[in-house]
């Protein structure tokens, strides 16, 4: 009995094989129009609110922020290589060397026999207030210059603004898919196996699952919000380290019930999956201490390797033979 007890033991000291990372945040912004502005992803005057008052942002100026995060870090990491993140509007195929082509995917639709999809591995849900929004309107003039023109003709305009808001936002990366791509085996029409190609290393894949975590932390370029210096800064987190592709830990934050928050906990325990909370108002771990934390499991761990650990690498052109 001993004997077993101790292989029990150490099959639970095997590093763990992540394959998920979920992040869940909620950071104050005040006085805000984060998913406003006459450009970038925005609208022209009006604050975007759920039917219940809440102001929220889309998930898609939600990755727009990440990514831009990300670009930033990115550049500064010597490590980088040839790795670069492509605009919004023009993602290649690249996934051995473009970022939002590898995490947040792409469609090309007109390659004739080969559809150009991938699935995006990195999603974002909307970020939304956890309690109803106060929302004010700001009255905006454009000064002329020229004093021979009619002052009559002076550009008004007003501008929604929310007061304070504790934002609520989540972003998951699906580590099974991470510079990944799937490939299908037919005989007569049935589907008989499953292929996957490597694209990047162990040591890039570990880097980029880096890089989308210190992103979370990082998010600040909302949409025409320069001057006001919105900040997508967590105040409190939960970083989640899964050996199985679950999303339900976003619901932490989003919960006043505090039976769901301890059994929702509770689960991650049972699995064996790891976790690490941060608050920098209250508790005994600030955000930045349950970043370093993360980082260092993060560092220390395994990330599911769908290929077996295979060092076969190929850029996408060489496995699908497509420019």
């Amino acid at each position: 009995m001993l004997k077993f007890e101790i292989s029990l033991i150490n099959i639970y000291k095997k590093k763990m094989q992540i394959k998920g990372i979920l992040v869940s945040i909620v950071a104050p912004m005040d006085n805000h129009m984060a998913n406003g502005g006459e450009k970038l992803l925005g609208n022209a005057s009006s604050i975007k609110r759920t039917p219940d008052g809440k102001v929220y942002i889309s998930g898609q100026m939600q990755r727009h922020v990440l990514f831009s995060a990300m670009e930033h870090l990115n550049n500064s990491d010597e490590n980088k290589g040839e790795t670069f993140i492509s605009n919004g509007d023009g993602v290649t195929n690249l996934i051995e060397n473009d970022l939002r082509a590898d995490m947040g995917g792409f469609m090309h639709p007109s390659k004739g026999d080969y559809s150009g999809r991938r699935t995006a591995p990195l999603s974002a849900t909307i970020a939304i207030a956890l309690d109803k929004s106060e929302v004010g309107r700001d009255l905006l003039i454009r000064l002329k210059q020229d004093s021979g023109t009619d002052s009559n003709n002076q550009a008004l305009a007003t501008k929604e603004f929310s007061e304070h808001d504790l934002m609520n936002m989540n972003f998951h990366l699906d580590i099974t898919s991470l510079s990944i791509s799937k490939t299908f085996k037919y005989e007569g029409g049935y589907h008989i196996a499953t292929n996957y190609i490597k694209h990047v290393n162990d040591a890039e894949r570990k880097r980029r699952s880096c890089l989308f975590l210190e992103s979370t932390r990082s998010m600040n370029d909302y949409a025409n919000q320069a001057r006001n210096a919105v900040s997508g800064e967590p105040q409190k987190v939960l970083i989640v380290f899964d050996n199985k592709l679950s999303r339900k830990a976003c619901r932490y934050f989003a919960t006043s019930n505090e039976i769901e928050k301890v059994n929702i906990l509770d689960e991650l325990k049972e699995r064996g999956a790891k976790y690490f909370i941060g608050d920098d108002t209250i508790g005994e771990k600030s955000v930045a201490v349950a970043y370093k934390e993360a980082f260092g499991f993060l560092n220390s761990e395994h990330l599911f390797d769908p290929t077996d650990g295979q060092q076969d690498i190929k850029t996408f052109k060489e496995a699908f033979g497509k420019d």
